[in-house]
């Protein structure tokens, strides 16, 4: 390591502070081709390794840098206790397609791992990581930061470039480390020498190792030709390779062709693949094989052959003229196949070999896309809109190929490129048939857009065009019923949605069927219909379990929480494979209807962290208005503030209707705490401006919060407006105690109606939703103390007090108590102390049973599976755990928790 002693001190360092104060950290190792950062990498995991780590590294490969996980690969399933077999990462890679999912199995291996030894995963060439590893390494670090595990990774400085992306990821959640490596300084270079030749360096050797630029491997390769040259008084002597390409040009024709041929394979490639791009069998190739290897060019792993360093391959490839490069590229690509190999693993040639026209590049690349859309969205539209590129405007594959380009931009999150493409393609006058299939695709674009306008008169005007096959045309209807569950005659919607899954049913088509039965739902769900909305989304689920949060959620609103309860359960036990994110807002609401609201906090808290690694924002606005709400009732108003702005932020980047709604009634709720009662009012009268329905699945739980506010403004009309809502929904879903019971309790506020403020009291002691009886009892004791029945309110009010504060509402419950204190029973004050900021006592129940098992040596999944909940869920309460405890381990947790007493 001669001119790496201080950098090799700063990663012996990080390795030593890992394993000594069991927490995770993150080196980078950066630096130009050739610099020396492989080398200071080997250096480190074999002292990482001496010191008793579990070692596991890798090598990205700028050729195979498409195929999902093969970065990662190696640094799982090599080296002396692999993390995981060979069948279980393939059952990773093959079996499961949801990229959440796959990062939480892989931090479960090295958590489990990291519990009896600290661990060292390292990667090298990380700029040509594929996309998934990516993913995956911007995850794993900050997920893994309470345990020993130390992430070491050596790349190319490129700005913003994957490494970089790591960096950024984890700075701020564990201790993160940039090595920079520059040129070898002139004393380092005649050490270099020393060693080498094993005597002084004279002038004429120091001047041609200058040409090096103090760059380590250029200098050894010369010095490598230095130690074996014949004595000469010529200025060059003959054995000097000056440059790797001097080096090449001593080697026979064939044994440079068949090096050339690996070049264009890859860094690392086949033997019997590199035989036959060169067009001869394996036998007829083992001269150049040996030749090559005695040169030092190549090493031979056994699997395969491998480059001894990368500028050795650049250097090879770039002496093939590009028409040839290009030319063997797509040779191999069809070879690849021949062999049997996947169709991923030949795209990166077929993306630098394909010329416009190549149908069977064209192929290879919609297949490649269909296999990594799962798991890299973002990747297989890159490979779709290339496929896309290489058909010509004039033949009809190009629709067909386009239909396919649209629903993968879809799938990764880039509407607007698919809405381009699409338009674009609708431009070419496709035949009816054709026309049909793109606007269909286009549906999932428009819907995801908030754009229920124009995808109506998209699929209208495709239908009235006629020409769509039978199941094209179910789902176009499908996708009408869709759109027209965003518009104010929801009857029309209705008969339009039921017409769609007839004809859905007919065609027996299953896409035609889930949309059809998604928009029922909606519609049913925006008409207040509950019965109906579950009896839809029931059906979906059994056609499709992605859409089980949805039915969880339609169990909720007619207060089924024992059936949603169960399905939360059946969801946790099958590790939540599937819309992770939707699964968590379900939970939240689950909970947030039983009054946890520190679990429900929790859980809106993890379902914003997986919409954002996988940048599919669904319900970051209404997730925000709930947390506000929450701190409100909590009494935190910094942080319900804090939530306020991060919701309107939010609302800009999807400002639906929806979304509109809920901050407007947010800002109304804040107005009022914030004693401007004419803004809460002015508020709640921009929701009811947003139609009929979408305020009232807004309002169907929080009305009476309206109607007070209405109230305190005098805005009496207001307030019986939003009574007469409540009535009438409360006659859609007889058989549920929250909504009739809420009714009356919105007709006894509107009318100060004593006798129904009771009657409310009694319809909701049916209600599973505690929030909901605390606020009808908080309503009843205010009446009972106006018509100075002081002992009954005393009774009603201190049974709200109590169910807020059991609740963790402890802002309610201090509300109530002032009216208690007004009725002169301060005899009974219950305690509604807010929780302490640190300390053990800062901890939520949910956190400290988390803190406590995972203090006894439990993984995220096993003390998951014990709570029952998402092992995500199990990481946001760590989380919380570890800043309000101020520990940085899991061995300090523990060593904390053994001073608590047992609970």
């Amino acid at each position: 390591m001669r001119g790496r002693e201080v950098e090799l001190e700063e990663l012996q360092a990080m390795i030593a502070s890992v394993a000594r104060t069991g927490t995770g950290g993150l080196a980078l190792i950066q630096g130009e081709p050739g610099i020396g950062k492989t080398t200071l990498l080997a250096e480190a995991v074999s002292t990482a390794r001496a010191a008793g780590f579990s070692v596991g590294v890798g090598k990205a490969d700028e050729l195979h840098h498409i195929v999902p996980l093969s970065s990662l690969a190696a640094c799982v399933l090599h080296g002396d206790q692999p993390l995981l077999s060979g069948d279980a990462f393939a059952d990773l890679a093959r079996n499961h397609d949801q990229r959440i999912w796959l990062v939480e199995r892989l931090a479960e291996a090295v958590e489990a791992r990291a519990g009896s030894v600290p661990v060292l995963i390292g990667l090298d060439d990380v700029q040509w990581a594929d996309p998934l590893s990516r993913f995956t390494l911007q995850q794993l670090p900050t997920r893994l930061r309470t345990s020993p595990v130390l992430w070491m990774l050596a790349g190319r400085r490129e700005p913003a470039g994957p490494a970089e992306e790591v960096v950024a990821a984890a700075t701020g959640n564990l201790p993160t480390v940039t090595v920079s490596l520059g040129p070898l300084s002139g004393s380092a270079i005649d050490q270099l020498t020393s060693d080498t030749l094993g005597a002084a360096v004279d002038e004429r050797v120091r001047e041609l190792l200058d040409g090096a630029g103090g760059n380590p491997f250029l200098a050894v390769e010369m010095l490598a030709g230095l130690r074996t040259a014949q004595a000469s008084d010529e200025p060059v002597p003959p054995g000097l390779v000056v440059g790797v390409r001097a080096r090449l040009k001593s080697l026979q024709p064939g044994t440079l062709r068949f090096l050339q041929m690996g070049a264009v394979l890859g860094r690392s490639f086949g033997f019997r693949d590199a035989a036959a791009l060169c067009g001869q069998p394996t036998a007829a190739s083992l001269a150049a094989l040996d030749e090559a290897v005695r040169a030092g060019l190549l090493d031979d792993d056994g699997d395969h052959l491998v480059f001894r360093h990368d500028l050795l391959r650049q250097a090879v490839y770039v002496d093939i003229p590009p028409s040839a490069r290009k030319a063997l590229h797509r040779e191999a690509a069809h070879l690849l196949v021949a062999a049997g190999h996947q169709p991923v693993d030949a795209v990166p040639h077929v993306l630098r070999g394909a010329l416009s026209g190549d149908e069977e590049a064209v192929a290879l690349l919609r297949r490649a896309a269909d296999d990594i859309l799962p798991v890299t969205p973002g990747l297989a539209a890159d490979l779709m809109t290339r496929a896309l590129e290489l058909v010509p405007p004039a033949r009809p594959l190009r629709f067909t190929v386009g239909e396919q380009t649209i629903l993968c931009l879809t799938r990764a999150g880039r509407n607007r490129e698919a809405l381009s493409a699409g338009d674009r393609l609708l431009a070419g006058r496709p035949p009816l048939e054709a026309f049909s299939r793109l606007q269909a695709a286009l549906g999932g674009t428009l819907w995801n857009m908030d754009l229920a306008g124009e995808l109506r008169r998209r699929a209208e005007t495709a239908l009235a065009l006629g020409g769509a096959a039978p199941e094209i045309g179910a789902r176009l209807a499908a996708l009408r019923a869709l759109a027209l569950s965003r518009d104010h005659d929801l009857v029309v919607a209705r008969e339009a949605g039921e017409t769609a899954l007839r004809a859905a049913t007919a065609t027996g088509d299953r896409e035609a069927h889930v949309l059809a039965l998604s928009g029922l739902g909606e519609i049913a769900q925006n008409a207040g219909e509950g019965a109906v909305a579950l009896e839809r989304f029931a059906a979906l689920s059994a056609i499709d379990s992605a859409f089980l949060p949805e039915e969880i959620v339609a169990h909720l609103h007619v207060d089924d929480f024992a059936s949603s309860g169960r399905l939360l359960l059946q969801a946790a036990n099958d590790a939540w494979a599937t819309r992770q994110a939707m699964m968590l807002w379900a939970q939240g609401q689950h909970d947030l209807g039983l009054g946890r609201l520190d679990d429900a906090d929790a859980g809106f808290v993890t379902m914003e962290r997986l919409e954002e690694e996988v940048r599919v924002p669904v319900q970051q606005v209404n997730g925000r208005v709930i947390r506000s709400r929450i701190a409100l009732l909590r009494g935190d108003r910094e942080a319900a503030r804090e939530h306020l702005a991060a919701a309107r932020e939010r609302l800009a980047v999807k400002p639906n209707p929806g979304n509109t709604a809920a901050v407007r009634f947010l800002e109304a709720v804040h107005a009022e705490a914030d004693g401007d009662i004419a803004l809460a009012v002015d508020k709640i009268r921009q929701v009811q401006q947003n139609g009929l329905f979408m305020r009232w699945r807004l309002l169907r739980d929080w009305v009476d919060s309206a109607i007070r506010m209405a109230l305190r403004g005098a805005e009496h009309e207001l307030a019986e407006d939003l009574a007469t809502q409540a009535g009438a929904h409360a006659e859609r879903n007889p058989a549920v105690p929250t909504a009739v019971g809420i009714a009356a309790q919105a007709l006894g506020l509107v009318k100060s109606d004593l006798a129904m403020l009771e009657h409310s009291v009694e319809l909701l002691k049916a209600s599973p939703r505690p929030l909901a009886r605390a606020a009808a009892h908080a309503d009843l004791g205010q009446a009972l103390l106006a018509a100075d029945r002081k002992r009954e309110a005393v009774a009603a009010l201190t049974h709200a007090r109590d169910t807020f504060a059991e609740s963790g509402a402890h802002a309610a419950a201090a509300r109530v108590q002032r009216d208690l204190d007004v009725a002169g029973d301060s005899s009974r004050r219950a305690a509604t102390t807010q929780r302490p900021v640190q300390g053990w006592g800062a901890l939520t129940a949910s956190e400290q049973k988390v803190a406590r098992l995972i203090a006894r040596g439990h993984t995220n999944r096993s003390a998951a599976d014990l709570l029952v909940v998402s092992p995500h869920t199990v990481n946001t309460h760590l989380t919380s755990v570890f800043r309000k405890l101020s520990v940085n381990s899991r061995v300090q947790l523990a060593n904390l928790v053994m001073t608590l007493p047992d609970s």
